[in-house]
């Protein structure tokens, strides 16, 4: 069996939807996205654990509660057929993937969003301590943004053990940026989920779906070899029908015009 360590982020990657949104909205609070973003600007914390920062000293969300986010998971909008993933991970004959969820979401949305989907001892989110009596946010146990998720994920590739090669990583957006970075160094397969232009340059591989199973196209031909048709019929074993698949090679350019003077074409 060729053990892999396949790794997810979970806000925009499995789901629809960003956990400090549907937590706003649960609060009532309407100004999130420009607290986060103001957040970002000044580079306080990693980019994204604004959320964890927020919860932690902000006013507005101080109410917060380990309830509160066991109920934002439940009405997180997942990714379709989300549950199929890991059965259609298990069926590939010779291969064993270990299918985790780094996230710097709190640990409480993400376990609350995958149960059943998802093993609790593989989700690794955002972890805090809570007052025992009040049952206030007292404390950060543990952020997984940014280099956060290198860390991590170098702790389960040791754990598994697997190599630096059979890594994949799947992400969407900025705070994926130096994980990705981190595994493309070492020969491993990244996958973007997103059009995020920070994102799509570094990754080796872009799919745009919103169904879960789409990421699995580039794990089957870059690292099982399989081709169209086999993709195909995997696919339709599971009752699913690939209806489209365009596959689509952008540039990305800015031209600009520049004061100087052209040189003379000799």
């Amino acid at each position: 069996m060729k053990r892999y360590l396949l790794a997810s982020d979970f806000d925009q990657t499995l789901s629809f939807n960003d956990s400090g949104i549907v937590l706003s909205e649960l609060l009532g609070i309407s100004d999130f996205r420009e607290k986060s973003a103001g957040l970002s600007r000044i580079h306080l914390v990693q980019q994204g654990a604004e959320l964890a920062y927020l919860l932690l000293h902000d006013p507005e969300y101080r109410r917060v509660r380990k309830e509160h986010l066991v109920e934002v998971g439940k009405r997180v909008r997942l990714k379709q057929n989300l549950r199929l993933l890991p059965g259609l991970l298990g069926e590939l004959e010779g291969y064993d993937f270990a299918f985790y969820v780094i996230s710097a979401a709190p640990e409480e949305v993400i376990q609350s969003a995958l149960e059943g989907i998802v093993s609790p001892q593989h989700i690794y989110g955002t972890r805090f301590r809570y007052d025992p009596a009040s049952g206030e946010i007292e404390s950060i146990e543990r952020v997984t943004a940014g280099y956060g998720k290198v860390a991590l994920l170098e702790e389960l590739r040791a754990t598994l053990p697997v190599s630096h090669d059979r890594v994949i990583y799947l992400g969407d957006g900025g705070s994926d940026v130096h994980v990705m970075l981190h595994v493309n160094r070492l020969n491993g397969l990244t996958i973007a989920v997103s059009e995020n232009k920070y994102l799509t340059q570094i990754a080796k591989r872009t799919v745009l779906s919103d169904d879960a199973v789409s990421v699995l196209v580039p794990i089957l031909e870059e690292i099982v070899g399989m081709d169209a048709t086999g993709i195909h019929a995997l696919f339709e074993s599971s009752g699913l029908v690939l209806q489209e698949w365009d596959k689509v090679r952008t540039d990305l350019l800015t031209i600009r015009h520049t004061d100087a003077a052209p040189s003379p074409v000799a």
